[in-house]
């Protein structure tokens, strides 16, 4: 214990704070063994001279991980766990779990376990320092301890950037003896020079998640993954207080008691024994209200979280906040001196070998490097030879100097010889070309070849080869054109061509590699081929020469040699085979005797052929690869399309290790779902074809299954007083009894006091209300809000006139009420007046006005001082009103009862309207025929085959005429009687007009393809343009194999029921091998690329990475078992998003594509991008939906601009005093633009007008990291949430009356407001949020079954905001 007392003597030398020497020796010195150098790596599994007490269990063995981690089990792969909050779902020790990397000598990592007495002393000394009652005569038999030096956050680097110079120092000590286990955690001066890391998953945007500091049980079978544990730290403010504060006395020290042969429920924080003498506290007084350490009352009562002291309130009081000495404790210790430094002598990573020697271990883990987990250490009974090896560090090659070789989706590790390049989680490849798993992938390339067919001579030169792969389930479609027939024919036996592809993104069963992860995309195949009984040989070499820039690889073909000659009328059928391929450094090979089918009518023919294939790459000399594999193709086709003259080849398989003498290898229940785990317990494989079936935590065995826990019944429960215990599945629930409040420790429950609520007893000065409503705030005094439809402070409540801003059908009229308005379909119309559709069979006449306002005139390019795009109004009886003003100019003027406007009327912008009379004449009545005979449509600019600029023709009573023939293209066609062409009717110029009318009885009724046509050909109004989609159906009225989008170019395969085959679209400039009938099945599909229609009514739309997320709402709730994928985005990740309730159209940000696009909801409708140049990292998103506009913030450029929906008229408004511009909101009704800057050093929120005036600055003072905002267009409140704060908060739009909703969020990302709820993405949690608006309190969560980072969140209403049905 002197050597504690020498680190507080140092202590008090240096000014508080923990110097280096204060922490734990280590190092070669010490014969620490070295963690591998890299990303996620782990230790073997140490195996401890005696049990350790942790959590209640007995452990026996010690793993220290990368990321800042220590367990008792292997770790899973870092994806599972880095990034995530407590609990996880295995036993974690945490002095700074955080993506941490040590790849490029960046660092390195000690481990060892020790019973030396200047160790146990130093260990105990910490110990009583921090427990000064309890174990005051406390020393440990053994410990152990883990060191993490200098090393750094994981960074993607690239030939602009260069490695942080922040690196982070901290030590982890465990003290244990037969009876208490006790945690140290270690934490000196300087030590920690950064506080977060950037998840891998959206390393693009700029945003770190804070380290987190405690400690979980990892009871992690809980589907809500909530358990066990204790929190130190999880924000920044927290975290920064770990090096200046201590709970033992000396600052920098962390103890805690985390094992017992007694019962210890949860983890004991040091500072906590009663008799320590008092220390001087922080001159800052905690925040009001907070306890030592602050439990909330929990789903699950056992969870419990203790934190740092946060400087606003958002994280528990630390019961030391050491600022001074607390030299009593340790008064009675006498000096002895700080351990000498360690040598500077290299530390070496050793491995046992088999004979209980040492041997060098910079070889590599023989586990795949695509898992992403290696091991290497010693254990603990192995000498150091400090005489094993050595080499030149000075001629090796680094990542530091060569990262650059590496794929932008790969991370570079050194070896002892040089550097090898691995991909990244979430895609696969060799290192130096990586792709993303599960995607589509694109071949292109040439074939030339010579060929002796039969007895013929066949050459082509450089003709078209086109592959398509579906990764998710290992399908490969090959197609080559434009090989001359006699030669194609005969090459429909060589599948090894397309078999290539099969064996590259072959589906990879657990352990196994495709040929991609392997080879990458340069290699050389030589492939022999020998016929049989003709003896003709061919061969093939297929060399790939890289990667393109959209991720295409690059393949060139040469076939030359002698094929049997195939007559044209045969097919040919392979069946499924199994292939085995064996393994060197730099070569694969497999040879194969193969039989096919020759089909003729009846007669069939069995041939074969042997065929050998060598593939050669230049591989990662550190990589140990399998030495065989077996590739399973389960599908195998070869078809030629005479028509197309193109040569197709369709195969799907599977790659698997190869086990010797086994043919079929045995799979284990778990994989296949054979097993007989019921369904509440989950089955664990083992080996071979063993499992046991395990229980979640709050379940017991029960057979084959598991029951639910009745912690309740059982008296498991952790409910305090004056509470009432509720069973839930796996869980319990605690809530107060009638008359009683949860009380501020968030435990108990304590009555009820009665108060005086101005709201109720009507003493409030809040308008009547059925103009405002009254907020119970605390402290007596209320807060005041108008009700939706009215305006004001919500003292004075002015009714909106909604009808100002049109928001009803054009052939609709709008009545404004008091605090609401209605729209009524006119006569002749059906609907809710927001849709309005023309009555079928009516012929009711509409005024001029009427079909001016439902029709809009064409505008005219080129300037107009009248105001281009005026929609007049009409007064009840449908006539020009007397007075027109444009809605967007300001200018008024007089008309007369044609709407004609009368000269010298028109009056400027902000000026006296002019008085104008009434019109005298009488209303002309027009049906739609004839009013579009006198005011034609707007022709749209471009070209289009239907034939714009028609003119109708009408009958004598003003309806349509069955017949339609256009006086200029000469086409004809049949129309409906609201004028809409009939699909299918249209005739050429000069051919015979269709026969117009009923159809006859006998007619066949119309296929699923015809009905789909019809709609959308009368959705397009009868002329879809050139880039719309039309289903092409055949003449049985089926859909046809092959679809194309209009003249685009794009086309892609469909089955009988018209839906898309995934992975065969294909872009302009080929065509997909579209094979209905007998292409291989769809295995685990991707969702199709463009938009699933949602239900009617409120719903959520959320980004997550690759696609959007559609979660609907039953009232506020949400209906988490309806929630689907609305649109799947491969090789985007979305950020922010918002929705166009006009149009019905979302539009998104895409930081990985540096793009901005939209998508209309409507069924079959595909993404669109506007914005696609002058970006580089778009975030934050608004859509103006009365303005038609559109607003982005770009933290890369630091700007925020603004464009038309369509992307046009584009400009910035800002590009000043911005630093890291995120989230942005938009208030339409009054014009006003809201945004939000996480400058670290100073962050804030401002606004503007939606054209850039008046800029300030609302928030500025206790704010962190504001990532979210919205505005609430019916409270008219502007809030955000803050992941540095971990407060929801509210404030008006002129920045008074702020109050906190939350205080206890945990990394909230984006939030969006609808009715007395909202709703927030989480990044701990990878979930969507539910809170209460008046509570504050969560209500409800869901979390996407696929786990990953939720961005920006919209709500979807089933009107504009602000507008309501009557």
């Amino acid at each position: 214990m002197r050597a504690v007392a020498a680190v507080l003597a140092a202590v008090l030398a240096v000014g508080a704070a923990l110097p280096r020497r204060g922490l734990l020796p280590h190092g070669p010195a010490r014969r620490d063994a070295r963690l591998r150098p890299g990303d996620d790596e782990s230790s073997p599994g140490v195996l401890l001279r005696r049990a350790l007490r942790l959590y209640g269990r007995a452990a026996r063995r010690l793993y220290v991980g990368t990321n800042g981690v220590i367990s008792t089990q292997d770790f899973p792969r870092e994806t599972q766990y880095v990034d995530d909050d407590f609990p996880t779902d295995f036993p974690v020790i945490a002095p700074f779990l955080a993506d941490l990397d040590t790849s490029g000598d960046r660092g390195n990592i000690y481990y060892r376990q020790d019973d030396s007495p200047d160790v146990l002393d130093q260990a105990a000394g910490y110990v009583q320092a921090g427990f000064p009652r309890t174990a005051g005569s406390f020393v440990p038999t053994n410990v152990f301890i883990a060191t993490w030096e200098d090393v750094g956050a994981y960074q993607e680097l690239s030939q602009d950037t260069k490695p942080s110079k922040k690196l982070n120092t901290f030590q982890a000590v465990i003290a244990y003896d037969d009876e208490d286990t006790y945690a140290i955690f270690l934490y000196p001066n300087g030590g920690l020079q950064f506080l977060g890391t950037r998840p891998k998953e959206s390393y693009n945007v700029q945003l770190e998640l804070p380290a987190r500091v405690g400690f979980s049980r990892g009871d992690g079978d809980d589907p809500k993954r909530d358990g066990l544990f204790h929190s130190l730290a999880s924000s920044e403010q927290a975290l920064r207080r770990l090096e200046r504060e201590s709970n033992a006395g000396v600052p920098g020290v962390w103890v805690f008691h985390v094992g017992s042969a007694a019962p210890l429920e949860h983890v004991e924080p040091g500072g906590g024994g009663g008799a320590s003498p008092r220390v001087p506290q922080s001159p800052e007084p905690p925040a009001p209200g907070t306890a030592d350490y602050a439990h909330a009352l929990y789903s699950r009562a056992d969870r419990v979280s203790t934190e740092l002291p946060a400087r606003h309130g958002s994280e528990a009081v630390s019961p030391h906040p050491d600022h001074g000495p607390r030299a009593p404790a340790l008064l009675g210790i006498v000096p002895k001196g700080l351990p000498t430094s360690p040598g500077q002598q290299r530390s070496r990573r050793l491995h046992p070998d088999g004979d209980g020697g040492v041997q060098q271990s910079y070889s590599p883990n023989p586990s795949s490097y695509s898992s992403g987990h290696h091991g290497v250490g010693v254990e603990e009974d192995v000498h150091f030879n400090p005489d094993v090896f050595t080499y030149s560090a000075a001629s090796k090659e680094t990542c530091a100097q060569h990262h650059g070789r590496c794929s932008p989706h790969a991370f570079c590790t050194d070896y002892a010889t040089g550097v090898c390049c691995h991909c990244r989680a979430t895609y696969y490849g060799n290192g130096r070309q990586c792709l993303p798993e599960g995607a589509v992938h694109r071949l292109n390339g040439k074939v030339s070849g010579s060929l002796t067919v039969g007895q013929a001579s066949v050459r082509f030169q450089d003709v078209d080869l086109h592959a398509y792969i579906v990764g998710s389930d290992g399908r490969a479609y090959t197609a080559i054109s434009g090989v001359p027939q006699p030669a194609a024919r005969a090459l429909l036996p060589l599948l090894p061509v397309g078999g290539l592809f099969a064996w590259l993104f072959a589906l990879e069963e657990p352990g196994s590699e495709n040929g991609f992860s392997i080879t990458g995309a340069e290699f050389t195949q030589s492939l022999e081929v020998t016929f049989y009984p003709g003896e003709e040989t061919v061969h093939v070499t297929q060399t790939a020469e890289g990667l393109g820039p959209d991720n295409y690889l690059s393949l060139k073909t040469h076939i030359q040699g002698q094929v049997p000659f195939l007559p044209e009328n045969v097919t040919v059928h392979i069946a499924p085979y199994k292939e085995l391929y064996h393994y060197s450094s730099s070569a694969v090979t497999s040879s194969a005797h193969r039989e096919y089918v020759l089909a003729t009518g009846t007669a069939n023919q069995t041939l074969s052929y042997c065929l050998r294939q060598n593939i050669t790459f230049a591989g990662c000399p550190h990589a140990r690869l399998p030495a065989r594999q077996r590739l399973s193709v389960v599908r195998a086709f070869a078809l030629y399309d005479g028509q197309e003259h193109v040569l197709r080849y369709a195969l799907a398989a599977r790659v698997s290790s190869a086990q010797d003498n086994v043919e079929n290898p045995p799979v284990n229940p778990c994989h296949d779902n054979t097993h007989a785990c019921e369904a509440t317990a989950r089955c664990q494989p083992g080996a071979g074809t063993e499992y046991t079936c395990e229980c979640a935590a709050g379940y017991r065995r029960d057979g084959w299954g598991c029951r639910d826990v009745d912690e309740c019944a059982e008296g498991l429960s952790q409910c305090g007083p004056f509470t009432v215990c509720l069973n839930v599945p796996g869980s319990y629930r605690c809530e107060c009894r009638s008359g009683y409040r949860p009380a501020e420790d968030g435990q108990a429950c304590v009555p009820l006091v009665p108060a005086t609520d101005p709201c109720e007893d009507g003493s409030h000065p809040c308008a009547p209300g059925d103009r405002a409503r009254c907020l119970p705030r605390a402290g007596g005094r209320p807060a005041c809000e108008c009700l939706p439809g009215y305006t004001g402070d919500g003292i004075d409540c002015a009714d909106v006139d909604e009808c100002a801003e049109n928001p009803c059908h054009p052939a609709a009229t709008c009545y404004n009420t008091l605090g609401s308005f209605s729209c009524r379909c006119q006569p002749g119309y059906e609907g809710d007046g927001f849709q309005c559709t023309h009555a079928e069979g009516s012929t009711q006449r509409l005024t001029p006005c009427q079909h001016e306002r439902l029709y809009p005139r064409a505008v005219l390019p080129g300037p107009s001082p009248v105001g281009d795009g005026h929609v007049p109004q009409c007064d009840e009886e449908g006539r020009y009103r007397p007075l027109q003003c444009h809605s967007s100019t300001g200018h008024c003027w007089c008309v007369d009862a044609a709407g004609q406007e009368i000269a010298g009327t028109r009056t400027a912008p902000g000026s006296t309207p002019p008085r104008c009379g009434s019109p005298a004449e009488s209303v002309q009545q027009l049906t739609p025929c004839e009013h579009e005979r006198l005011y034609p449509r707007a022709v749209l600019p471009g070209p289009s085959p239907v034939g714009d600029g028609h003119v109708p023709q009408c009958d004598e009573e003003g309806r349509y005429r069955p017949l339609q023939c256009h006086s200029s293209t000469g086409h004809c066609w049949c129309v409906d009687a609201a004028g809409q062409e009939i699909a299918g009717t249209r005739t050429a110029p000069g051919s015979t007009p269709p026969r117009c009318g009923s159809p006859e009885p006998t007619e066949r009724p119309r296929t699923m393809c015809e009905r789909w046509r019809q709609s959308l050909l009368e959705h397009y109004g009868g002329s879809p343009r050139s880039d719309q989609y039309v289903p092409q159906c055949d003449t049985r009225g089926d859909f046809t194999p092959l679809q194309c989008h209009g003249d685009s170019g794009y086309c892609w395969c469909v089955d009988e029921s018209g839906r898309e085959i995934q992975g065969t679209r294909s872009e302009p400039g080929s065509t997909p091998p579209c094979l209905p009938s007998v292409a291989p099945p769809s295995v685990r599909p991707s969702p199709r690329p463009d938009v699933s229609p949602p239900a009617t009514g409120t719903f959520l739309l959320y980004a997550q990475g690759q696609q959007i997320g559609y979660l609907p709402l039953n009232g506020t709730r949400l209906q988490k078992e309806a929630a689907k994928t609305l649109l799947s985005l491969h090789g985007s990740i979305v950020v922010g998003i918002d929705y166009d309730c006009r149009e019905k159209t979302i539009y998104w940000t895409d930081v990985a594509g540096r793009t901005i696009s939209r998508a209309s909801l409507e069924p079959g409708a595909e993404p669109e991008t506007i914005i696609n140049s002058g970006v580089i990292s778009p975030e934050g998103l608004a859509v103006d939906h009365l303005r038609r506009a559109l607003f982005w913030t770009d933290s890369g450029l630091d700007k925020i601009e603004r464009a038309r929906l369509d992307g046009s008229e584009r400009r910035v408004l800002f590009d000043t005093e911005l630093v890291n511009p995120r989230a942005i909101a938009v208030d339409p009704v009054r014009g006003n633009l809201y945004w939000t800057d996480w400058n670290r050093e100073a962050p804030k929120i401002e606004t503007s007008t939606v054209n850039g005036a008046n800029r300030r600055v609302l928030v500025n003072k206790d704010i962190g990291l504001p990532n979210g905002l919205t505005f609430d267009p019916f409270s008219k409140l502007l809030c955000w949430a803050d992941a540095g704060t971990k407060h929801l908060e509210c404030t008006f739009p002129d920045g008074t009356g702020r109050r906190i909703i939350q205080n206890n969020l945990n990394y909230p990302f984006s939030v969006i407001s609808y009715a007395n709820h909202f709703y927030h993405t989480d990044w701990r949690r990878d979930g969507v949020i539910a809170i209460d608006k008046e509570t504050g309190s969560f209500t409800d969560e869901y979390l996407p079954e696929q786990r990953s980072h939720l961005y920006g969140i919209t709500a979807v209403y089933p009107y504009c905001p602000g507008a309501r049905k009557k």
